[in-house]
C-alpha cells in the first residue's frame, strides 16, 4: 500500500494574536533552534558533527508538530517529526520532567541507524508544553562495517545496534543500562557517547528556552501563537503554490546500482501543482533493493519536502503548516517505500538522488530560479575502520561535496554545499591530526563542469595517503554512469571515480560502491563529479571562457572542443575571426 502524508488544515484564525507578537515569537523560536546547534557544534567530539556539522536540531509543539527548526541539515525538515510521533506513540502519557527519549530504528523514528534521534519533553508544572529534538549522524553504530554506512549490506540486521524508541533518561536519571550497551556496541565509543551527551545538552537548551518563552506570554497564549504561526506558514505556502503555472511535470533520474546487482536504479517523479497545494508521486520508480541504499518513506518525504522548500520564498516559515501544502505519495516495496528489514545504511546516497529528481521537475516549473544537476551533494561517502598497533580502534568517516550546476543567470559555485544539506568537507589538518591519513591533494580538475551558457561547477579530486598497517575501506558513490544533468541545452558534467594505487605501484579502478582492505603506503584517490551545464553553449560569451582558461578551470583545448573559442598567444587572448568561423561550423553540424 502506497504511503502518503496530508496534515490537515488546522482551525481557523486566533483572536489573541497579533503578527507582531507572533513574528516576535516566531523569530525567538528560530534562534532557539539555532542556539541548540551551536551547542552541539561547541561539545560535540567528532568532526562528523563539530565540522560536517551532519545534525539537525528543532522544537515541536505538544502534539507533536513542528514549530522551528535550526539553521542545520533542509534534508532534515521532514524526518524528524517522525521520531516525536515515535515517542508519543510508543509511551502516551507516561512522560515526564527529565526524560529523554533515544531512538534510531529506521522503520520507528529515525532514517538510518547512524542517525540518532534524542527526544526531550519539555513541562512547565506539569503540563506538557512541547518537544526539544536533536537528530545528529554518529561516527559508528557498530555492525559489520566501520561507519555503519556500508553499501553492500542485505538486511537490517547487518548494519549496527538498533534502539527502538527508548527511555535514555528517566525523571532525569541516565539510563545505565543503554549507555553501556551502546558503548559496548560502537568502535569508538567516547566519540560516539560524547556526541549523544552534546545532543542531551543541546535538548536541554531547548527544554530551557521553551519554558522561558511559555512564561514570559503564558502558556495558553503561548500555545496560540505557535498554532497561529503553522497556520500562518500553510496560508503562505498554499498562496505561492497558487501562483506556480498548474500543470503536471515529470522527471527521471538514476542511480548508477546498489554495489550488488548491476545496472541503473530508476527514480521516476511526478509534481502536479494544483490551486493551492503540491502533489509528489513516484510512481514508477524501481522497486527495492537488495544493496543498503533504500531509503524510508521518511526520508524520502523529507527529501523531497526540502526540494520544494527550495522554490518557495526564504521567508517562508519552517514549520508544519508548510508540510499541509505537500502530499508524498510513494508506492511500497520501492526503493522510496522498502518493507523492513530491507538495509537502508546508504540511504542518503538515494536521498540526495531524490532531490535531483524533483528538482528536474521544479525545472520545468521555475526554469528562471532552479540550477542544473551538481555533485554538492555527498555523492561519495567514505570510511575507513581498523586499529592502531596498540589496539585502540579508528574510524574515519566523511561525506565529500564539491559544487553546483550552472544556473539560470550564473556558472555553478566551486566547493559550495548543496541544497539540501550544509554539509562541508574535513579541513585536512584535522584529518590528519585526528586519522591514520595524510592528504596528498585536494584539488579541483579542470574541464569537468558541464558545459553551457552557463558553466557547471568543477569536480574535486581528492588524494589520501594510509598511514596504519591495515583497514577497511568503504566508498559508496555515486554519479560515474549517469554523471550529474544539464539543463535547457547545457552539457552534463564530468563522470566520478575511485581509484587505489597501492603501496607497490599498481592501480586499481573500482566500481562506485565497494569495499576492500587497505594497507600502509595505499593512495585513495576520489575524483566527485562535475556539475552540468546550463543554457546552449553557442550562447556562452568567449570572454567568459577565456576567463576560465586564465583562471585553470577550463583547458585551451576544451575551449576549442566544448565552447569552439579558439585562444592564442601570450598572453592568452580569443581569436575572434577564428571563434566565430569555429562556432559557425558547429551550428551547421
Amino acid at each position: 500500500m502506497a504511503q502518503s502524508l496530508v496534515l490537515e488544515t488546522a482551525s481557523g484564525p486566533h483572536a489573541a494574536t497579533d503578527p507582531i507578537t507572533m513574528e516576535v515569537i516566531q523569530n525567538a523560536l528560530v534562534a532557539l533552534a539555532d542556539e541548540m546547534a551551536f551547542t552541539v557544534a561547541r561539545t560535540a567530539r567528532s568532526f562528523v558533527l563539530k565540522e560536517a556539522l551532519d545534525y539537525s536540531t528543532a522544537l515541536f509543539d505538544a502534539g507533536g508538530a513542528l514549530v522551528a527548526q535550526g539553521t542545520c541539515l533542509p534534508l532534515h525538515l521532514g524526518a524528524m517529526p517522525v521520531a516525536v510521533e515515535a515517542v508519543m506513540r510508543e509511551f502516551g502519557n507516561d512522560v515526564h520532567p527529565g526524560d529523554i527519549f533515544a531512538t534510531n530504528d529506521p522503520y520507528d523514528g529515525s532514517t538510518h541507524l547512524p542517525d540518532v534521534v534524542l527526544v526531550k519533553p519539555v513541562f512547565l508544572g506539569e503540563r506538557l508544553i512541547g518537544w526539544s529534538t536533536v537528530l545528529a549522524h554518529q561516527t559508528d553504530i557498530g555492525g559489520r562495517v566501520a561507519g555503519g554506512n556500508a553499501s553492500d549490506s542485505t538486511e537490517l540486521y547487518q548494519e549496527g545496534l538498533r534502539i527502538p524508541p527508548t527511555r535514555l533518561y528517566d525523571r532525569g536519571e541516565a539510563s545505565h543500562t543503554l549507555f553501556r550497551i551502546i558503548e559496548r556496541n560502537v568502535r569508538v565509543p567516547s566519540l560516539v557517547l560524547g556526541d549523544i551527551r552534546s545532543q542531551v545538552a543541546a535538548c536541554s537548551i531547548g527544554e530551557r528556552g521553551l519554558i522561558e518563552l511559555a512564561k514570559r506570554y503564558g502558556i495558553e497564549r503561548f500555545e496560540a501563537y505557535c498554532q497561529a504561526l503553522m497556520d500562518y506558514a500553510e496560508r503562505f505556502a498554499r498562496a505561492e503554490i497558487g501562483k506556480l503555472a498548474k500543470g503536471v511535470y515529470h522527471f527521471t533520474d538514476y542511480l548508477d546500482g546498489d554495489g550488488i546487482v548491476p545496472g541503473k536504479i530508476t527514480l521516476q517523479v511526478a509534481v502536479e501543482v494544483l490551486a493551492d497545494r503540491i502533489r509528489v508521486d513516484f510512481a514508477g520508480t524501481s522497486p527495492q533493493v537488495k544493496g543498503a541504499i533504500n531509503s524510508v518513506y521518511a526520508f524520502t518525504r523529507s527529501a523531497t519536502l526540502a526540494s520544494v522548500r527550495s522554490i518557495l520564498p526564504l521567508d517562508l516559515p519552517n514549520n508544519a503548516g508548510y508540510f499541509r501544502a505537500v502530499e508524498v505519495t510513494v508506492p511500497e516495496g520501492t526503493i522510496l517505500n522498502p518493507r523492513s528489514p530491507a538495509p537502508v545504511a546508504a540511504r542518503g546516497l538515494t536521498g540526495f538522488r531524490i532531490a535531483d529528481t524533483v528538482m528536474g521537475a521544479l525545472a520545468q516549473i521555475r526554469p528562471d530560479l532552479v540550477p542544473a544537476c551538481g555533485s554538492n551533494s555527498p555523492d561519495a561517502g567514505v570510511s575507513i575502520g581498523g586499529y592502531h598497533k596498540d589496539g585502540t580502534p579508528f574510524v574515519y568517516l566523511e561525506f565529500l561535496l564539491a559544487s553546483w550546476g550552472g544556473g539560470p543567470n550564473r556558472d555553478g559555485a566551486d566547493a559550495l554545499t548543496g541544497m539540501i544539506i550544509n554539509y562541508s568537507n574535513t579541513p585536512a589538518e584535522l584529518l590528519e591530526t585526528e586519522q591514520p591519513l595524510v592528504v596528498e591533494r585536494y584539488a579541483f580538475v579542470p574541464d569537468s563542469g558541464g558545459a553551457g551558457r552557463w558553466r557547471g561547477g568543477l569536480a574535486m579530486d581528492r588524494h589520501l595517503r594510509f598511514t596504519a598497517d591495515e583497514a577497511i575501506f568503504q566508498v559508496r558513490s555515486d554519479r560515474r554512469d549517469i554523471p550529474p544533468y544539464g539543463l535547457a541545452g547545457g552539457a552534463p558534467g564530468a563522470s566520478s571515480d575511485v581509484t587505489i594505487r597501492r603501496a607497490d605501484g599498481t592501480e586499481e579502478r573500482h566500481p562506485a560502491k565497494f569495499l576492500t582492505s587497505v594497507r600502509k603506503g595505499d593512495r585513495l584517490r576520489i575524483r566527485l563529479a562535475g556539475g552540468g551545464g546550463y543554457g546552449k553553449v553557442a550562447e556562452r560569451e568567449p570572454a567568459r571562457v577565456l576567463e576560465d582558461v586564465l583562471d585553470g578551470k577550463v583547458s585551451l583545448a576544451a575551449a576549442d572542443r566544448d565552447y569552439g573559442v579558439i585562444i592564442r598567444g601570450t598572453p592568452p587572448t580569443v581569436d575572434a575571426a577564428a571563434t566565430a568561423a569555429r562556432r559557425a561550423r558547429t551550428a551547421q553540424g
